[in-house]
């Protein structure tokens, strides 16, 4: 197997992009991923690219060869959807596909476009990562799916909104450097527990936003690197994807989230690791319990022990391990699209060096990025390493 290195990233500024269309989101994020790279958008043989709601929100679909043309690549281009996973998937054949030998150079990543949508058509439109028959027309929407976690999880381990509050302000605070995050604000725990409730025991700041961005990737074999002197000096040495029941009634424990559980065995057998190796991560907090199951799933705590991690400082920017360092989803924002890519991209930063936290991780070698498709009925882990 060919070892595959990531030689550059792209991202817009994530956010509301009213006066701009998907195509320009995503000919930006790819414009800087080649830059960043040094490699020439010629030499791109396959173009992976990650979008959920496009035929809703841009009524566009057949997006890859359109997408393909905004980067300005002539290549096999295929569009992945998986939910909020669809850049994470994308991503994952990208890595595949160059460590098979069957292509040096892939352009991966993702787009999305929502807040042009009003808030009723935004939460139409991501319901349908939901149960349609058994979810969606009961009513159904995620934050009161994940609201069920929530109270689950509560029912099973113990834990408070306090807990998760703490979780809010943590990346918030992380968030503040990003200059491609939505919410550069502070966000105290205060506030958090203060904000109108919108499915309890989660309340406005436990929910991410509704964001427009794109990501871009362009992961290429160690050969190609070091044929063409290319400063790429992160590898992704594992990945993974697991899939669990789509309805929550059919599963066995809302507290709890096996395909994650299988996508991270799957990612760490390959690079050779385990959860203790890990400097840092990026995971899908697209709610503030989605972390606490989040860091769970990925081995970092015991079942009942992730809900404390924040407050207790486990997980923040100086703890012992550094959790959604971008702001994750949470702060960052969240274009369902693009976020498996931009993790990619921040957590790649952040081992270069050249992110605006990595100083809060100087000798960081290893991270794993974590990105979810609904309430984890989908689950892709990477595994990022510095390449020796």
């Amino acid at each position: 197997m060919t070892e595959v290195r990531v030689a550059g990233v792209g991202l817009t500024r994530f956010g509301s992009h009213p006066e701009r269309t998907g195509r320009d989101l995503f000919a930006e994020a790819a414009d800087r991923a080649f830059a960043d790279a040094g490699v020439d958008r010629d030499d791109a043989e396959e173009l992976n690219y990650g979008n959920f709601m496009g035929a809703l929100a841009e009524h566009q679909g057949h997006q890859a060869p359109l997408m393909a043309e905004a980067a300005g690549v002539r290549c096999p281009a295929t569009r992945y959807e998986s939910a909020c996973a669809s850049a994470g998937v994308a991503v994952r054949e990208a890595v595949r596909t160059v460590a098979a030998g069957d292509a040096d150079v892939v352009l991966a990543g993702g787009m999305e476009r929502m807040t042009n949508l009003d808030t009723g058509g935004a939460t139409e439109g991501l319901a349908i990562a939901a149960d349609d028959l058994f979810e969606v027309r009961a009513g159904v929407t995620f934050p009161g799916a994940y609201a069920l976690m929530a109270r689950a999880y509560f029912e099973a381990h113990g834990g408070s909104r306090e807990d998760l509050a703490h979780v809010a302000a943590k990346n918030h605070e992380n968030a503040l450097p990003n200059e491609y995050a939505q919410f550069r604000s502070e966000v105290s725990v205060e506030e958090a527990l203060d904000s109108p409730p919108v499915a309890e025991p989660l309340h406005l700041f436990d929910a991410c936003p509704i964001t427009d961005g794109a990501s871009a990737l362009v992961l290429v074999s160690a050969e190609y690197a070091a044929e063409n002197d290319l400063d790429a000096s992160v590898a992704v040495t594992g990945t993974g994807q697991g899939t669990d029941r789509m309805a929550l009634a059919d599963r066995a424990d809302l507290a709890a989230t096996p395909a994650a559980v299988d996508a991270a065995t799957a990612a760490y057998d390959a690079a050779g690791i385990g959860p203790a190796d890990v400097d840092l991560a990026e995971v899908h907090d697209c709610f503030t319990i989605a972390e606490v199951l989040a860091i769970e799933a990925l081995g970092f705590a015991e079942p009942g022990e992730g809900i404390a991690a924040a407050r207790d400082g486990y997980t923040t920017a100086d703890g012992d391990l550094p959790v959604n360092l971008s702001g994750g989803l949470k702060a960052k924002g969240h274009p369902v699209g693009a976020t498996g890519g931009s993790q990619i991209a921040e957590l790649t930063r952040l081992l270069r060096g050249d992110h605006p936290n990595s100083e809060h991780v100087p000798d960081a070698e290893v991270a794993v990025a974590h990105n979810a498709g609904g309430t984890v009925a989908s689950a892709v882990v990477h595994v990022l390493e510095v390449a020796e």
